[in-house]
C-alpha cells in the first residue's frame, strides 16, 4: 500500500482533486456573486451551452488536430536535420542561429497574415504558421542535446577508429534523444497555438474560428467550452509524445518510476 498505489495517488488523484475543487470554487463563487454569464459563466453553464454544440464539435476538432499534428510533424522533419547540420557544422551554426532567433523574435501572429498571402486561405497556410511557431525547439533541444555528448566518450570512438555515422547512430543520437523529445514536447504544445492563430486570421472551420464566432456574439460559455476541448486536445497530444518517449527512450525513464 505504501508502494505502487501511493505513487498513483501522488501523481494522478491529487491533481484531479486538486482541479475538482478548483471548478467547485468556481461555480460557488459565480452563484454567490451572481456574476453575469455573458462575464465570467459558471462550469455548470459552460457545459450546458457546450452541449448545444456537440453536432458541430468534432468536425472542427477534427479540422484543428490535423493542423496541429500536421505542423507538429513538418517542425520535427524540418528542425532535426537542420539541428544536426548546424552540430557538424560550425560555418553553418554560425551562420543559422541568428537567423533563427530572428524568425523566433517575429510575432507569430503578425506572420499570419503573410501566410494567408503567400500560401493562401485553409489548412495548408495555418499549418505553416503551426510549423514556424513549433519549429525553434525542436532546432535548438535537438542540437544541443547532439553536443552535449561527453567529450571522453567521442575520445574512447576515435580510439576506436569509429566513422561518422557510426558515432552518430550509436553515440550521438541516443545521448541526444531525451533533448530531441523534450523539444517535441514543447513544439507539440506551441503547434496548438500557432494552428489557433492561424484559425484566427483566416480559417472558417476549426476551434479557433469557433471562438471567434462564439465571441463575437457574446457567448462567453461557448468560448470557455471550446477552450477547455482545446486543452484537451494539448494534453492528449502531448501524452502522444510522452507515450512515444517511453517507448523510444525507456533506459532513463523506467529508473525514475523505481
Amino acid at each position: 500500500m505504501t508502494g505502487r498505489p501511493l505513487a498513483w495517488t501522488r501523481e494522478y488523484l491529487l491533481p484531479v482533486v486538486a482541479i475538482m475543487g478548483l471548478v467547485l470554487a468556481w461555480e460557488f463563487l459565480c452563484w454567490l456573486a451572481r456574476i453575469p454569464v455573458w462575464l465570467l459563466p459558471a462550469p455548470s453553464a459552460i457545459v450546458e451551452e457546450t452541449w448545444k454544440w456537440r453536432d458541430l464539435l468534432p468536425g472542427h476538432f477534427l479540422v484543428t488536430s490535423y493542423e496541429v499534428f500536421g505542423g507538429f510533424a513538418l517542425s520535427v522533419l524540418v528542425g532535426v536535420p537542420i539541428a544536426i547540420a548546424i552540430v557538424y557544422s560550425i560555418s553553418l551554426k554560425r551562420m543559422a542561429y541568428p537567423i533563427l532567433l530572428v524568425f523566433q523574435s517575429v510575432p507569430k501572429v503578425a506572420l499570419a497574415p503573410l501566410f494567408l498571402i503567400w500560401i493562401g486561405y485553409g489548412a495548408t497556410s495555418n499549418i505553416a504558421i503551426a510549423t514556424i511557431v513549433a519549429f525553434f525547439p525542436m532546432v535548438v533541444n535537438t542540437a544541443t542535446g547532439l553536443e552535449s555528448v561527453e567529450p571522453n566518450l567521442l575520445d574512447l570512438t576515435r580510439s576506436l577508429r569509429a566513422g561518422v555515422l557510426q558515432v552518430f547512430w550509436k553515440v550521438r543520437l541516443p545521448w541526444a534523444l531525451p533533448h530531441v523529445f523534450s523539444g517535441m514536447k514543447v513544439a507539440m504544445s506551441l503547434a496548438v497555438v500557432g494552428a489557433v492563430v492561424g484559425e484566427f486570421v483566416g480559417s472558417d472551420k476549426g476551434l479557433g474560428f469557433l471562438i471567434l464566432t462564439a465571441s463575437s456574439n457574446m457567448n462567453t460559455a461557448m468560448v470557455f467550452g471550446v477552450m477547455a476541448v482545446l486543452a484537451a486536445l494539448g494534453i492528449l497530444s502531448f501524452w502522444l509524445v510522452c507515450l512515444a518517449e517511453y517507448l523510444v527512450c525507456p533506459w532513463y525513464l523506467r529508473p525514475k518510476e523505481e
